[in-house]
């Protein structure tokens, strides 16, 4: 019996011995080519791990900086926000020069984009994304990506002017009317390139008549009248 388990053991050391010997650590081309197969599986989450693993294994080869990039991108299509997030920051603060720079912003605007919720909730996240998107405009107005980051914009001040609208509904109906017309008069000074304009024009009017302001009253209606003659809402105005 002691000679079975002698034998067991200097089989088992032969082995370890071997596999050491002839397993060499995977280069960081391997490794990258190994993630890029991953990501084109779709086990996204297995390619993050494997472009993470080059920056940790070969922080100063040029597929490092790749990875930092490919990371995110396999973050952002497994829906983990965050973490690509942490790993565009990161590229963003250690490549500011790199050729895929305006790229990474770009990216960083569609994580949060993507996370926008209904106007019925908090809006952090959706001011979060116009930030990320403005600052794709500003730093790389002739990129490929600043025209689909305007049009992204235009849509989240039109989703955030509606959030204001909604609320602004919310207190006229519970009869709150200096907060209701707060909230109108915001989307009429900050929102007036949105489709929301119109109404907000007539709800300013209708709480200005409620609360018996007579000269603003009629100062809402001239403006809609002059700027939306055709509307519906200056054509309720005029039952007001």
């Amino acid at each position: 019996m002691k000679k079975i388990v002698l034998l067991l053991s200097v089989i088992f050391i032969f082995t370890a011995c071997s596999t050491t010997k002839n397993s060499e650590p995977a280069t960081a081309e391997e490794l990258y080519n190994k993630g890029y197969e991953e990501l084109n599986k779709t086990s996204y989450l297995k390619a993050a791990a494997t472009f993470e693993k080059i920056e940790l294994e070969h922080p100063y080869s040029r597929w490092a900086t790749k990875a930092k990039i490919m990371s995110a991108y396999a973050y952002y299509k497994d829906q983990k926000y965050d973490d690509a997030i942490l790993s565009l920051d990161r590229f963003i603060r250690y490549h500011p020069g790199n050729k895929d720079i305006a790229y990474a912003y770009y990216m960083r605007g569609l994580c949060y984009y993507e996370q926008i919720v209904g106007i019925e909730k908090d809006q952090g996240t959706t001011k979060n994304a116009f930030d990320a998107f403005n600052q794709v405009i500003i730093r790389f107005p002739e990129s490929e990506y600043a025209k689909d980051a305007k049009l992204k914009m235009n849509l989240i001040v039109d989703h955030l002017a509606g959030q204001e609208m909604e609320v602004g509904r919310f207190y006229l109906n519970k009869q709150n009317y200096l907060s209701a017309l707060n909230r109108f008069s915001e989307v009429v000074n900050n929102y007036q390139t949105t489709g929301h304009i119109e109404e907000a024009l007539y709800r300013q009017a209708e709480v200005y008549k409620i609360l018996g302001l007579n000269k603003e009253f009629n100062d809402s209606i001239k403006v809609l009248k002059y700027n939306y003659p055709e509307s519906k809402w200056y054509k309720r105005a005029r039952k007001l």
